[in-house]
């Protein structure tokens, strides 16, 4: 390519639950989210769920754009529990086989100290009104290539929460720590509708209060009130002066 290089299309990945929850509006924040994906030409990467709130932001976002526009990335045992893929055929990527000799040994939080651009063996579900999905081995294994394909955006790329449960908090709260870490530089937003976040916000107000927390690091995780705010906050992101100054390639 001759002159400037066409800028990298943003990746922003989606945290929220495979449940639906009672209330309706986290429905309709994820169909808002994925209007807006659309509209700014965002490519979504998330759990790879079918059903509940995941479900929906995949849907709707495949409506719009396609489903190049849309990333599932799905640990195996996980795919069964899923409705949406019973009829998917899957096929085995050629250049994952060697990579998959490499990681042979590997295992547990071994996935999380870095973010290389190789990746383990990897099987890939046919494309359906889910996007492309990627099934790989273990939720380490999963959260590891989310954070490396965000990464591999351009400006703008960053992690959001939507509502969910267990799952939604400990991968928003790590993507938190990695950052804190110097892992990444990007943001980390919750869209915090009608208070669902405010308990996890209050509990970082008091982190920083007893000196658990510093008050710069505070700022890694920030608060969006609507959908129309969660773009802006990623563009205008700016990391911490707390962050640790680590190299983790190097290990």
């Amino acid at each position: 390519m001759t002159g400037q290089q066409a800028e990298k299309r943003t990746v922003v990945c989606v945290f929220c639950g495979t449940a639906a929850g009672d209330n309706p509006v986290h429905k309709e924040s994820a169909r808002a989210l994925a209007v807006a994906f659309h509209k700014n030409n965002i490519r979504l990467v998330y759990g790879g769920g079918t059903s509940g709130i995941m479900g929906e932001l995949a849907r709707t976002l495949v409506s719009l754009a396609g489903p190049d526009s849309v990333m599932g990335i799905i640990p195996r045992p996980l795919v069964k529990t899923e409705d949406g893929y019973k009829d998917s055929e899957e096929t085995t990527p050629a250049d994952s086989e060697a990579e998959d000799g490499r990681q042979q040994g590997r295992a547990g939080k071994a996935h999380e100290r870095t973010l290389p651009t190789h990746l383990v063996k990897t099987t890939l579900i046919e494309e359906s009104k889910y996007g492309s999905t990627i099934i790989v081995p273990d939720m380490h294994a999963r959260k590891r290539m989310m954070a490396a394909k965000v990464l591999e955006g351009g400006p703008g790329s960053g992690f959001v929460a939507l509502a969910g449960g267990f799952g939604t908090v400990e991968e928003v709260m790590e993507m938190t720590t990695w950052n804190q870490l110097g892992i990444h530089h990007v943001g980390v937003v919750l869209l915090n509708i009608q208070g669902y976040w405010d308990g996890i916000l209050a509990w970082v107000k008091n982190a920083v209060d007893e000196g658990f927390v510093s008050q710069a690091n505070a700022n890694i995780l920030v608060e969006a009130k609507d959908v129309n705010e969660v773009l802006p906050k990623l563009v205008g992101y700016q990391p911490s002066k707390g962050r640790l100054n680590l190299n983790w390639g190097q290990e």
